[in-house]
């Protein structure tokens, strides 16, 4: 059960330096234990109907804490948030794959598809599309991935229709999207609940045919 990891991360928003990190590295690791114990149980779970992350280890697919602020602005030393990636590679991965992200105060949630894609990949993927726009949609509109997904996340929509297809395309908002990735969203109350796991293994079920396509298209 997920208990230790939203008042830690809670704490850490407060306190985002590294002596107070140091002094509180047993909580930090005591969190990150309850994630990986998480994500040991997801990954088989998940390996029944998409069997590409058979043979994944939990530590493969958790973000690391640290930021990287070389080039930033805010150079808060620790994400204030856990993240893992459940895809054949681990977090590393170019493809599809089911991603789990905890952050206190209503941030948290399930997500999968594929984030910010290199650009032949995402020729590929908006090609894939193009082509079999009637698939897609019908994948797009299944009960299942209806109750909990609402489309395609649009928070990352170029202005402009990409150049290597007709702009009357009906569709074409579609293709707008550098990412293509579909999140639902989690309560504080949820990461805390006992039913979380079976919660997440039935939004990732429904998941799973969108997962499918993509796959399909980049491999």
């Amino acid at each position: 059960m997920i208990s230790h990891v939203l008042p830690f991360l809670e704490d850490l928003q407060k306190n985002n330096n590294r002596d107070w990190f140091q002094m509180n590295k047993s909580r930090y690791e005591q969190s990150k234990k309850e994630i990986e114990t998480f994500i040991e149980g997801v990954i088989p779970e998940i390996a029944k109907f998409d069997p590409s992350i058979k043979f994944l280890e939990p530590r493969e697919c958790l973000f690391r804490i640290y930021r990287d602020v070389r080039f930033a602005k805010d150079k808060s030393p620790y994400k204030t948030n856990f993240g893992a990636f459940m895809a054949r590679g681990g977090h590393k991965s170019h493809g599809p794959g089911y991603y789990i992200h905890f952050q206190p105060g209503g941030e948290s949630f399930l997500s999968g598809g594929i984030y910010l894609p290199e650009p032949e990949v995402m020729k590929k993927i908006r090609q894939e599309i193009y082509y079999n726009i009637a698939e897609f949609k019908s994948i797009l509109s299944l009960p299942g991935f209806r109750k909990f997904f609402r489309g395609i996340d649009d928070w990352d929509r170029q202005k402009l229709a990409p150049r290597e297809f007709p702009k009357d395309f009906p569709e074409i908002d579609l293709l707008k999207n550098r990412s293509f990735t579909v999140s639902h969203p989690l309560a504080d109350q949820m990461i805390t609940n006992e039913k979380l796991f079976d919660y997440s293994m039935t939004v990732f079920r429904a998941l799973h045919p969108y997962n499918l396509f993509l796959a399909r298209a980049v491999e």
